[in-house]
């Protein structure tokens, strides 16, 4: 049997979406029993999420003032205390799991697989490389614990349903006094968060300003989308880094992807190949976006989003 631990990330007592894709993930591979670790000062509705998600075995709760808000340097040794016996540890290729995972695999002396977007076998997996423009095919030695990042734009959501156990435990594990938080800056919004969200509108460089592109944040209220930008356009000062899509920026798979002005440079389809639908509206009927765009639209965009309200 293969003993899968899943790091769930959470924040303001909020299970992340991105941990249901990890169990998806964790599900592909062969003979799996699928435990998901939440690491929280109270955590008590995360793991209550966490165990109905559909597949889940059992919840490992770990109380302890010091994981919120979530650093790397402090959750990477309890997580690898966790992982005594579990042959694969599985987070999320977000910003959280990009920061902690490489940390836990070092403590392990374990091999790490980034992005896996494909589970061939227990240590066998497919991840893009070249922005995506090929998909390699890597291995692990058997044998040993395994430590992987879950492309979460490649699985959907594991379902409801499930009833696991929640297992408060213990971690004895010596955490780091030369990190400690000091604050954090982000950006509020009352829209749907940008890679959790069903619809995403994004605006390009040919929206030419800032003001302008309340257009695209216009639209995307009247439609209940989450607001996405090229790099160009954030590039411009157009939009704030964090609603940036691409390579460089956020990966998502919405059910539906509308780019307005948006050429289609190869890094943002990257963050965007796995969206189930995605409409293209560009003056530019060359433009490389209507290469794998569902639907498209050719014309001035100042002519056609108001058109396209008023039909709303």
């Amino acid at each position: 049997m293969n003993r899968i631990l899943v790091v769930a990330e959470h924040a303001g007592g909020r299970l992340n979406a991105s941990v249901a894709k990890c169990v998806s993930c964790a599900l592909a591979i062969p003979d799996a029993e699928v435990t998901v670790a939440v690491l929280a000062t109270d955590g008590t509705a995360v793991a209550a999420a966490a165990a109905e998600i559909h597949g889940v075995a059992r919840v490992l709760l770990v109380r302890n003032p010091a994981s919120e808000p979530a650093l790397a340097a402090v959750l990477a040794p309890q997580v690898a205390k966790l992982a005594a016996g579990f042959s694969h540890v599985l987070g999320p290729s977000t910003t959280f799991g990009k920061d902690l995972m490489p940390r836990v695999a070092a403590l392990l002396g374990a091999p790490q697989v980034s992005d896996v977007m494909a589970v061939e076998s227990a240590v066998r997996f497919r991840r893009p490389v070249y922005a995506g423009n090929a998909i390699a095919t890597v291995e692990a030695a058997p044998g040993r614990t395994l430590v992987a990042t879950v492309r979460t734009a490649s699985f959907q959501g594991a379902g409801g349903g499930g009833s696991a156990a929640v297992e408060t435990v213990t971690v004895d594990a010596p955490l780091p006094a030369h990190t400690r938080f000091v604050s954090v800056s982000a950006a509020k919004s009352d829209r749907p968060d940008l890679q959790t969200a069903a619809r995403v509108i994004s605006g390009g460089r040919a929206l030419g300003s800032k003001e302008n592109f309340a257009l695209i944040q216009r639209l995307a209220d009247r439609l209940g989308a989450a607001v996405g930008a090229s790099r160009a356009a954030v590039d411009a000062g157009y939009a704030p880094n964090e609603l940036q899509v691409g390579q460089t920026g956020k990966i998502i798979a919405p059910e539906l992807y509308v780019a307005i002005g948006i050429s289609g440079a190869i890094q943002h389809l990257t963050g965007i190949k796995d969206a189930r639908t995605i409409v293209a509206i560009n003056k530019d009927a060359e433009a490389p976006i209507f290469e794998v765009a569902d639907y498209g639209l050719v014309g001035d965009l100042f002519s056609l989003i108001p058109e396209i309200e008023s039909q709303l």
